[in-house]
């Protein structure tokens, strides 16, 4: 499995360098943890809790599941009766992990799956093996977890379900045999296929995220709907490519190439609120994954987001969070 993973698709540089830079704050980690055999006829209720990841991936809170195909077909229902169909090749993601029913045929009494997961006892990749002896369907099961995605813009606008599908794309192979060699490596309990795995299962979420941005209309808004708009979208990545600059709406929309009143007005209409208060929220959001995931002061990390004192800091920080973020980091560290 040597060589750099192909890209799946071109996207703006601009909104990439947005879209990468909200996804690197999420601090996802990840990979495979379930190898699944299913014959037809065969209904499976799947509902993963944190805790069924933790000796993958340790403690979050948060996790996106999905499920590869790697042969056959299978059919997901979503508890608002959405329904989507995926064959091998295509993959369902699920970025608010809500529970699903997968099937051959979901009108089937459904089978839950905590109950029919093999763990293996010397800790190596679980498995199902289900059905009624009818045509199989493969899949790889894996995830993305983070501690705590509160506020994050792009985990806000995503849908329940994200249908990704490569089959046409010139990675396809890649993308199939790769999930085949890790879910082996992993097995096996080789060292280094669960870091390939955690990047192969970005891959995969910024790939479905791109592409579910790209169906949007111009009608619809949020900050997916944003990336669509290319001053939108160089707006954003200036703010996330210089979090602690002294920005006004002015410098803004003089580097974007648009009159002050014409990006505040497009930027409040898409985004739902003014550039000064979305960079206000994605500086708390930044300052908060660093108090949790680093050991620098609190001063060191109230410059690093655009603040002149830690007073001043710890003023917004209180007023966004409720706490000041000395209190804040202590309640994460002992929760």
């Amino acid at each position: 499995m040597a060589g750099t993973p192909p890209r799946l698709t071109e996207t703006p540089p601009f909104a990439m360098d947005a879209l990468s830079d909200v996804l690197r704050v999420m601090r996802l980690s990840g990979g495979v943890f379930l190898n699944a055999e299913f014959t037809a006829p065969w209904c499976l209720r799947v509902s993963i809790a944190p805790n069924s990841c933790a000796p993958y991936l340790g403690r979050n809170a948060y996790l996106v599941a999905y499920h590869f195909v790697l042969e056959g077909h299978m059919r997901v229902r979503m508890p608002d009766g959405e329904e989507l169909d995926a064959e091998a090749g295509q993959s369902v993601l699920f970025p608010h992990n809500d529970p699903h029913l997968l099937g051959s045929d979901l009108a089937l009494t459904p089978v839950d799956g905590d109950r029919v997961v093999h763990v293996p006892a010397d800790g190596g990749l679980s498995r199902i093996v289900l059905g009624g002896g009818g045509a199989r369907t493969r899949i790889v099961c894996g995830f993305l977890g983070a501690e705590d995605v509160r506020g994050n813009p792009v985990v806000a606008a995503l849908p329940a379900a994200l249908r990704l599908d490569v089959r046409n794309d010139v990675s396809a192979d890649w993308v199939r045999n790769t999930f085949c060699y890790a879910a082996e490596e992993i097995a096996a309990g080789r060292p280094g296929s669960a870091a390939m795995m955690a990047k192969l299962s970005e891959i995969l979420l910024v790939e479905a995220i791109r592409r579910y941005a790209e169906t949007l209309t111009d009608e619809q808004t949020g900050w997916l709907a944003a990336l669509r708009d290319p001053y939108l979208a160089r707006a954003v990545a200036r703010l996330h490519a210089d979090v602690a600059a002294s920005w006004t709406v002015d410098a803004l929309a003089r580097r974007v190439g648009l009159s002050r009143s014409a990006l505040a007005e497009r930027f409040t209409r898409v985004l739902g609120m003014p550039p000064m208060q979305y960079l206000a929220q994605w500086r708390m959001h930044v300052a908060a994954q660093e108090l949790r995931a680093s050991g620098k002061s609190i001063a060191q990390i109230a410059e690093e987001v655009g603040y002149e004192s830690e007073a001043s800091f710890t003023r917004a920080f209180k007023r966004a969070l409720g706490m000041p973020p000395a209190a804040w980091r202590r309640q994460r560290e002992t929760g």
